[in-house]
């Protein structure tokens, strides 16, 4: 994986789509320990959290330190192949530490745990519980299972599952900012994407539990929610049920549906204080009553992560993706109008099969109209089961791969300092969300487009604070200013 600018002082050039996260304690009386590793994307992190409150139930407490801890989890990615490789490396640690404490109990979850639960639990005897990302309840049964001696597997998907009561124990977090999950699963079957078959079909939750979540943050201190989904623009409740269901419903229960625009509204509303963002969308599915709800509310972040993946039509029907290069631009061009300031960034591609170097150029002069705050860029790695591994030979050598992703982040920068170069001069709105990772006598923030913020300590001031920055110098992954 490769940004310009996901958080502070971010390697731009890193090649892999992965995080990690070691939690806190939530429970100094609890009888027995668990510590918990997250990879990939948010959603993970989210879950990671709705893990922890169920073990809590359950006795567990969470720590920092494995070595001291009675359950390892890992939260997985399946997305790249160097996250896959990753956890393995992981799992073979705590597997030499198990070595040591013969009761320790490690598991996998999450998307690689759905993929790969065979391999992991009899051929290579990493670990002693695989849990799919619908069968997170069933975890304290399965710990007994290996208390027993007997494996413990549940990979099945659900058509239901949303874990809309349960409660997260907010881990790892900075007390500002936090992920409230609104959608499980995915319809979307882009031809390079293991979500689908990992995840299962897309499920909505009810949008009074999401409001509920809010207001409790709120009153937690907290300053900021991310509404996740692996597509919130198709998020569409109706008393509950798939979306693909949705036309057979009754006619009250469509007359009386939430779409995301209006949850959006119930949302912005319900907690004013709170800043909102939300992740991810998708093209196809972004309409323009999701823009004009960001409009509508102050509280609603201007900023949209708006994945293209190419720029080429031909490699766009490829991957499946449900819009073409003329629509996507089009709707690029009703963000503008009806969101003048909207920060705006992307996922992208560099050689998916058969892209040939008129397709390149064609990315490369989409990015240049769009000209996107900053972006998520990879070059293209198979990943098994989905229908481009099936059905389509990987055939751009991996040196082509490699130049066509340096000229792609390469135009990235460009923009990305052009973009920041426009807030110089400006007073911008900042919510503090800690140090400054280079000088804890600098705090560093974000501002409504989602942008990194950094500006000097003046003793006024502390997480969770919202404050007037005037920028005066950036580069292309910060902005650098004083408090007014």
């Amino acid at each position: 994986m490769a940004t310009t600018k996901a958080r502070e002082n971010e390697t731009p050039l890193a090649d892999a789509l992965q995080g990690q996260a070691t939690v806190r304690p939530h429970d100094n009386q609890a009888t027995q320990k668990v510590y918990i590793e997250s990879y990939g994307c948010q959603m993970n992190f989210s879950d990671s959290e709705i893990v922890a409150s169920i073990l809590a139930e359950d006795g567990y407490g969470t720590t920092r330190n494995a070595e001291e801890a009675d359950l390892v989890l890992l939260n997985t990615c399946s997305i790249r192949d160097k996250a896959e490789q990753t956890v393995r490396k992981r799992l073979k640690t705590f597997h030499r530490i198990k070595e040591n404490q013969p009761e320790l109990k490690i598991g996998v979850l999450g998307c690689m745990a759905e993929r790969l639960k065979d391999k992991l639990l009899d051929e290579e005897k990493l670990v002693d519980l695989v849990v799919g990302p619908d069968a997170y309840r069933d975890l304290p049964h399965l710990v007994k299972e290996v208390d027993a001696g007997r494996k413990a597997v549940n990979t099945l998907l659900s058509k239901e599952e949303t874990y809309a009561e349960v409660s997260p124990v907010r881990l790892g977090t900075n007390g500002v900012s936090a992920f409230v999950s609104i959608t499980r699963g995915c319809d979307n079957m882009c031809t390079f994407c293991v979500v689908p078959f990992t995840r299962g079909r897309e499920r909505s939750r009810n949008p009074e539990t999401i409001i509920e979540e809010a207001r409790q943050l709120r009153d937690h201190g907290y300053k900021e929610i991310t509404l996740l989904g692996q597509n919130v623009d198709s998020y569409l409740w109706y008393g509950g049920g798939l979306k693909k269901d949705f036309e057979r419903a009754s006619e009250a229960a469509q007359a009386s549906a939430v779409n995301f625009a209006g949850l959006l509204h119930k949302v912005a509303r319900a907690v004013p204080e709170m800043r909102i963002r939300f992740s991810t969308s998708n093209p196809q599915d972004m309409t323009d009553d999701v823009l004009h709800a960001i409009a509508a509310h102050p509280n609603v972040c201007k900023y949209i992560h708006l994945p293209v993946q190419s720029g080429s039509s031909r490699i766009l029907e490829a991957m499946n993706r449900g819009h073409t290069r003329e629509e996507y631009l089009a709707l690029i061009d009703r963000v503008r109008k009806i969101i003048p300031d909207c920060g705006i960034s992307h996922d992208m591609i560099a050689g998916f099969p058969t892209e040939t170097e008129q397709d390149h150029q064609l990315t490369l002069s989409l990015m240049d109209y769009v000209r996107y705050d900053f972006g998520y860029m990879f070059y293209y790695s198979e990943r098994p089961n989905t229908y481009a591994a099936r059905k389509l030979e990987d055939d751009i050598p991996l040196e082509v791969k490699k130049r066509r992703l340096t000229e792609i982040i390469d135009r990235q920068q460009a923009h990305s300092l052009e973009r920041n170069e426009a807030h110089l001069g400006q007073t911008e709105t900042v919510l503090i969300e800690g140090n400054s990772k280079k000088s804890d006598q600098e705090w560093m923030g974000r501002n409504t487009q989602n942008t990194v913020v950094v500006f000097p300590k003046t003793g006024a001031e502390q997480p969770g604070d919202f404050v007037n920055v005037k920028i005066n110098k950036c580069t292309a992954a910060t902005l650098l200013g004083e408090r007014c």
